[in-house]
């Protein structure tokens, strides 16, 4: 997907295409820039990229409007001094800036290379310390632990002992899950009541925020408390986690949610969903109506879209919702996880599909990191819903042509809403 032109309130500039050919100086890896990171958060500023990074090696996105790097499965041994090897929580500045609640435990923020915005504001990049203690291994039990009680699904109540926490990561499963199980870099929503077990405070959980945590399952984007924890255990399962500092704060630890450099924390973590990254839906199709293009579902490979012969480009975004979800509706602010296949309106010719890639797409709604056609498309829509899109060239790369997408070009994207919640963006 390539970037589109200028928005609202962004006349007289337009960002070039991701993909072969030199990157636009002024892009970033994420809609919030790293000052305002650092200025709303207090965690200090975004780390620098690592050097030799090859863009432009990187595949095509094309309703993206931002360049973005993945995130290292090492990405907390990448941050800025002063914020340690956990470095900037994304997420949580997204939940306070797009969302207006919620906690969430990213770790990690990469700018691009290319983005001399990024560059000024980035400290840099700090090496491991020799002295830092290693993530110990998980095990099922420790001598002393917190009891719980609720059920899935609910804010849990989590009961301290008297006796402190021996250093023990625990990841134990108090309620198994039928659901199919998490493999490492399946995409999951999880929720989670938390605790400081050393200061017997309560730390801001995803039920205060109303909305899951969206994340790859042992990607390295969260600590490992909550990143290492789910992989391995189904869908439907809530398990207990106790992180000493190794295992989630590390020697920093974490001042804007009140955790020392030595405390210990505790964790209930609900499975929420997992997708594998080929994901796809299915379900009773509706074919779309008369004077939209027609699509062949081909599983999990592209989506071929058949136009309408003679058609006059419309002026305004259509949609149709080929499957109808069952899930909650999207909002703007939130994480979003998707498939996709994009045709040029007028011949039905392919310029994109996740599909290709095997690899499914996130971004964050309402930021301008997609074009307007799909914020507007996709905001309102359920959770499981395959949406078919007809965007107007003025709701995405208006008169810019972008790589095989001719100017003043309409475009169709067939679109399933795979998950969503706080975090994502990695696309």
């Amino acid at each position: 997907m390539t970037e589109k032109a200028s928005g609202p309130g962004e006349a007289g500039t337009a960002n070039g295409a991701v993909g072969p050919g030199p990157a636009s100086p002024d892009r970033e890896s994420i809609v919030v820039p790293p000052a305002i990171l650092a200025q709303q958060a207090g965690w200090g500023q975004a780390p620098a990229a690592p050097a030799g990074s090859a863009d432009d090696e990187q595949p095509q996105v094309f309703a993206s409007t931002k360049r973005k790097q993945e995130v290292s499965e090492a990405g907390y041994n990448e941050n800025p001094p002063g914020v340690g090897k956990l470095g900037v929580i994304l997420g949580t500045v997204l939940a306070l800036l797009l969302v207006g609640s919620g906690i969430t435990l990213y770790v990690a923020y990469k700018p691009d290379s290319k983005s001399s915005a990024a560059k000024a504001d980035a400290a840099p990049t700090a090496e491991p310390s020799p002295t830092e203690a290693p993530v110990p291994p998980i095990k099922d039990t420790a001598k002393v632990l917190p009891t719980v009680t609720g059920d899935f699904g609910t804010k849990a109540t989590i009961t301290l002992p008297k006796e402190a926490a021996d250093g023990t990561f625990v990841v134990k499963e108090l309620t198994p899950g039928t659901g199919p199980k998490v493999d490492k870099n399946n995409w999951v929503t999880a929720d989670f009541t938390a605790m400081n077990w050393t200061t017997g405070k309560e730390i801001q959980g995803s039920y205060e925020g109303g909305k899951p945590q969206l994340f790859q399952a042992d990607g390295g984007q969260l600590i490992p408390a909550l990143d290492a924890a789910v992989t391995g255990h189904k869908v439907g399962s809530r398990l207990l986690v106790v992180a000493p500092p190794a295992a989630a704060f590390r020697d920093q630890g974490s001042q804007g949610m009140g955790v020392g450099p030595t405390d210990n924390l505790v964790f209930v973590i609900d499975i929420r969903n997992a997708n594998a990254q080929d994901a796809v839906l299915s379900g009773d199709v509706t074919p779309p109506p008369s004077d939209f293009p027609k699509v062949k579902d081909n599983g999990k490979k592209a989506a071929e879209i058949i136009p309408v012969p003679g058609a006059a480009d419309p002026t305004e975004l259509k949609s149709a919702v080929l499957i109808q979800g069952k899930g909650r509706k999207v909002e703007s602010g939130e994480g979003v996880l998707v498939q996709y296949t994009g045709a040029l309106y007028k011949d039905g010719k392919k310029f994109d599909s996740s599909l290709d890639r095997g690899q499914a797409f996130s971004f964050v709604t309402g930021g301008g990191s997609v074009i307007e056609g799909w914020d507007k498309g996709i905001v309102g829509q359920n959770i499981g819903s395959r949406v078919e899109l007809v965007i107007p060239a003025s709701l995405a790369y208006k008169d810019q042509a972008k790589d095989t997408i001719p100017a003043n070009s309409t475009l169709v994207f067939v679109v399933d809403i795979l998950d969503a919640g706080i975090g994502g963006g990695s696309g």
